[in-house]
């Protein structure tokens, strides 16, 4: 349904990003924000769906500037591998990856001619919420289980968009102390906790939890149809 095209961040940097386009006029737009393994098989898949949806979808590199053509699965070795690349991303100076999930953001926009959603897994959850508080152009943002979300700094920043958040009260990562948290300093932020674990919605994962996943896209869906529309 999809295919790649590249995008220029305001650096000149050029950030490919994998581009789903619904049946007819676009509804709007929904930013899709990988995981630590690349723009894989389960990002485009979660995309493609969107755009069945009605959406125009558009999911960045966001390893592209340490690495390119970064595809990983989801053994042991490709998790070392998405650690280490998520490291060295989130070391970059200055702006970083955020100006490639702007530069994104514009891009759907423009390509849409509609309102401009986000919405990220596990490291793009916490990219998500960066996002959501500060870059322009969104009307609405689900992180799924961001990791570091839960973080003092991350708690500490104020959300410029309306915000879904969805996590499992059995992930080793997120920690429900921390979940609890966020919800008390972030009352506006709809905070959705699942019988799951990290990676609930990938279903290529063995955390996969059909019941969490299909939940939280019914709700999802909801959000974006509510916070999207004309």
């Amino acid at each position: 349904m999809g295919q790649f095209t590249n995008l220029t961040a305001a650096d000149g940097f050029t950030v490919p990003a994998y581009v789903a386009q619904p049946a007819g006029k676009p509804r709007g737009a929904v930013v899709v924000v990988q995981e630590i393994f690349g723009v894989n098989s389960h990002i485009r898949a979660v995309a493609d769906r969107f755009a069945e949806q009605g959406y125009l979808a558009v999911a960045p590199a966001t390893f592209e500037r340490v690495k390119p053509g970064v595809e990983l699965g989801y053994t042991e070795a490709d998790m070392t591998a998405g650690f280490e690349l998520k490291t060295a991303t989130s070391a970059l100076p200055g702006a970083g990856v955020l100006q490639d999930l702007q530069a994104a953001i514009d891009h759907a926009a423009q390509a849409s001619g509609g309102k401009v959603g986000i919405v990220g897994f596990c490291w793009g959850g916490l990219l998500t919420w960066q996002a959501a508080c500060m870059l322009k152009g969104l009307a609405a943002a689900v992180p799924y289980y961001g990791g570091g979300m839960t973080a003092e700094d991350e708690i500490a920043r104020q959300p410029q968009c309306p915000v879904m958040a969805h996590f499992g009260d059995q992930d080793h990562w997120i920690p429900m102390e921390g979940i609890s948290a966020f919800s008390k300093a972030h009352p506006e932020v709809e905070v959705y906790v699942y019988p799951a674990n990290h990676g609930f919605n990938c279903d290529q994962r063995g955390s996969y939890n059909e019941a969490a996943a299909t939940l939280a896209r019914e709700r999802t869906l909801a959000f974006f149809a509510a916070k999207l529309a004309d």
